[in-house]
């Protein structure tokens, strides 16, 4: 029972104003919150929320705790955005809490009865507050298990529908009748089944009573059907592959079947069963699939080890592989299926694309090998993924793998880099530039090293164990990478071949369309865009070191200053330090901006005073930041160098959105491999000092053409030696180059930052085609903007 002096109790006797009457509350005492529970709504809605106007399917519990005591209540739906945008999560401080009675008059005491939170004001994310908060009473009955206000079941997961999630879901078999029978055999075979519905036989119209018993050979997601209009406890589908010595079948289980059993059946399992239907494969005529429902009959379903079946009747287990290494994959068809084995050394963050908008790398996942997740599968559906990045030996070419959900979502959170992973039954995706890919099918199958299988023993997976024992570990730990910015196939390198990848239709968006597209976003979420603009600013800085940064600013963007404030004043200034980040350390280079030719030894940033409204702009050059000879340099050319220097300077920091953690990519670290998997992940944020390949950044401020909004942007054109991908094309290394291929030349050093900011007058007026990739980052971070292209164009 709830403390008697609790705040939250206190605050519900508050809301009583008459017998079976009750008001709202306000709680104006700090909160915190310690769960989210998502589920979707059904018919009740409009009973609840009968003046909303609510065009999602999603409501939530949350549960809200002073310390003493815990309260669970259902947010109101206008407030959804909160937790869409990973504002409000667990670990939340929130004040001034409006509690309103879900329905009045239903119960005798206003904390029996349900609450909805109908505004609330979020103070400060702080993390969990106390590592007993399962411990801690609930008030009323806020403790039942399922949804407070919609006939369901189980809940969902916050970021996805594919997964399991909570207690509800069975680990293991339910209570079976005792099998005193040893050699079981089936009274009916897949062959039979077949044949007599293919036949129309009246004994198979009906449900089946017959024994049948069959391996299962694969397992697929689950498909959550859900609707609003509809009341279902667990409207919740799954298939399997089985097969018995006759044949193959695909098995559906359906509801409250997949809260019992979809936990506990694994591929290579031995079932019986009986009281199901035979349907008719949906969208074929000559093939049948088989019914399991709890109920309209309710399906016998048993577990049965190998020895008790007769072994005559025994269906072996299925051995049959594909596999591709990275030197086969290039003459797979799109479309095909293959298996791979390979070690992981990236592994992308969690982001999440909608489907249904025609997204590129969706649709190898979405051509789904059983028709029937069509007709249940809502169109607004987000879809969670992550890249990786596998080496087999077998070439230099590594093995590239958009991996969406599949039946094992704890074997997703366990992944990491520099582990053996094995896929089964993935999808070969070829794209238009002719890169491969690969990709989930329904039936997908992930075997991670240190795991038992069956598997240890191929030809090929002993072929790449055997590369692995001679690879050189600290060669493979310099190697192995996660999280960050990441975006393959990467895009066209020249606007021809952008334009004939979108078929002529580039699909512009204006600067207004385009924020508003931003704002819609929800918790990492990924979409691209494209915009004409000109450049107005660019900057470079190092992460954490953003107010010692360098930039060039168009003066004539700056319609904020006064004439005088806006033309460029020329200072002496003493040179400054650029700090070139590798493996985390710093090593410190002079680069020396002087008026005279640039020596052959080095190029050299050559700064003029001009008439014009460009100026070049160092902030901060007092505390060196930028250098760029070597540490061994001759001190008298030092010096020279120093009495020929001459800057712009400017009086405040400009306005520049800082790169997030979130954006950069990180070096594995073995001993903070839990802190790493978990930053990666749906909510996860890091909380270790990381390092990463790349530390350092451009911004540029984008103009567009259409209505002059500005769009700040990310720019990472990595050198080879931090890119993920592989080596850029030659290159000239210029500011057209360099923002065409989105990326500095392979073949080449890369330009000095000032270098760039010095000639970054060149990209004034002039007109791009922008690509851009966005995500939300959730929580108080804005929308990550990344230029991943910028053509020169002449529309």
């Amino acid at each position: 029972m709830a403390a008697p002096d609790c705040i939250l109790r206190r605050t519900l006797a508050r809301s009583r104003v008459a017998t079976n009457q009750r008001s709202q509350v306000v709680c104006r005492e700090t909160l915190y919150l310690l769960d989210v529970l998502r589920y979707t709504r059904d018919l009740g809605f409009a009973v609840y929320f009968p003046h909303t106007i609510f065009t999602g399917d999603n409501l939530y519990d949350i549960t809200l705790s002073d310390g003493d005591c815990r309260l669970r209540v259902t947010l109101h739906p206008k407030l959804n955005g909160l937790v869409e945008k990973n504002v409000l999560r667990q670990g939340t401080a929130v004040r001034n809490v409006t509690l309103a009675p879900a329905m009045t008059g239903l119960a005798d005491r206003a904390e029996d009865e349900s609450f909805i939170v109908d505004s609330m004001e979020v103070s400060a994310f702080e993390g969990s507050q106390d590592s007993n908060q399962d411990s801690l009473p609930w008030i009323g009955s806020s403790d039942v298990s399922g949804p407070l206000l919609a006939y369901r079941k189980v809940f969902l997961p916050l970021w996805n529908s594919r997964d399991y999630y909570g207690h509800t879901w069975n680990k293991t078999a339910p209570p079976q009748e005792d099998q005193e029978e040893m050699a079981l055999r089936p009274t009916t075979t897949i062959k039979g089944l077949r044949q007599a519905f293919l036949s129309h036989d009246v004994w198979v119209m009906g449900t089946i009573l017959r024994r049948l018993i069959v391996r299962v050979t694969a397992k697929s997601h689950l498909t959550y059907y859900g609707r609003a209009d509809r009341n279902c406890a667990c409207p919740y589908q799954a298939l399997l592959e089985a097969h018995d010595p006759s044949g193959s079948v695909s098995l559906v289980l359906w509801n409250s079947v997949c809260v019992d059993w979809y936990r506990v059946l694994k591929p290579g399992d031995i079932i019986s069963l009986s009281r199901f239907r035979v349907k008719q494969r949906y969208n074929t005529e000559d093939d049948i699939e088989l019914s399991i429902n709890s109920q309209k009959p309710a399906a016998h379903i048993a577990l049965l080890p190998e020895a008790s079946v007769a072994p005559d009747c025994l269906p072996q287990p299925a051995t049959t592989f594909s596999f591709c290494n990275s030197e086969e994959l290039v003459s797979r068809s799109h479309g095909a299926l293959c298996d791979i084995i390979g070690l992981l050394t990236f592994m992308g963050r969690t982001e999440r694309t909608r489907k249904g908008e025609g997204h590129r790398r969706c649709d190898g996942m979405l051509t789904c090998t059983h028709s029937i997740f069509n007709r249940v599968r809502p169109e607004s559906e987000l879809l969670e993924y992550r890249w990786l990045r596998l080496q087999d030996g077998r070439s230099s070419r590594p093995i590239w793998i958009q991996l969406f959900s599949t039946s094992q979502p704890k074997m997703h959170r366990r992944l990491h880099p520099l582990s053996v992973l094995m896929c089964s039954r993935l999808r070969v995706v070829q794209t238009a530039a002719g890169l491969f890919y690969l990709t989930n099918t329904s039936y997908t199958q992930l075997h991670r090293s240190g795991q038992r299988n069956r598997y240890g023993q191929l030809p090929e997976v002993q072929r790449f164990l055997d590369w692995f024992r001679q690879q050189d570990e600290d060669r493979l730990l310099r190697s192995a990478l996660i999280g960050g910015y990441f975006v393959y196939p990467s895009p066209p390198v020249s606007l021809e071949a952008y334009m004939k990848q979108r078929q002529g239709e580039p699909g512009f968006l204006s600067g207004a369309e385009l924020l508003r597209e931003l704002d819609q976003l929800i918790y990492r979420e990924r979409r691209a865009f494209c915009i004409q603009a000109t450049v107005t600013m660019v900057t470079y800085c190092r992460r954490g070191e953003e107010e010692r940064c360098i930039f060039w600013r168009d003066a004539s963007s700056l319609s904020s200053l006064s004439s005088a404030d806006s033309s460029p004043q020329i200072l002496p200034l003493s040179p400054v330090n650029q700090s070139t980040p590798y493996s985390g350390r710093l090593s410190k280079r002079k680069l020396l901006m002087h008026s005279d030719t640039p020596q052959k030894r080095r190029p050299r940033a050559t700064v003029q005073p001009e008439v014009s409204s460009m100026t070049t702009i160092l902030f901060g050059a007092s505390k060196e930041f930028l250098q760029d000879t070597d540490d061994d340099d001759d001190g008298d050319e030092e010096e020279e160098d120093q009495a020929n220097s001459s800057y712009a300077t400017c009086p405040s920091s400009p306005d520049f959105p800082h790169v997030a953690v979130e954006t950069l990519v990180m070096r594995y670290d073995p001993a903070h491999q839990k802190e790493q998997v978990v930053s990666v992940t749906m909510g996860g944020s890091l909380t270790h000092d990381a390092v990463f390949t790349c530390d350092h950044y451009y911004t540029l401020r984008l103009k567009a053409l259409s209505d002059g909004v500005c769009i700040p942007a990310i720019f990472l054109p990595q050198s080879s030696s931090s890119s993920l991908l592989p080596p850029s094309r030659s290159h000239d290394n210029t500011w057209a180059s360099i923002l065409s291929h989105g990326a500095f030349s392979s073949h080449a050093p890369p330009p000095s930052p000032g270098d760039l900011i010095a000639t970054a007058t060149l990209l004034a007026n002039q007109r791009l085609v922008c690509l851009l990739n966005v995500c939300n980052l959730g929580g108080e971070l804005e929308s990550e903007v990344v230029l991943s292209r910028a053509f020169c164009s002449s529309f």
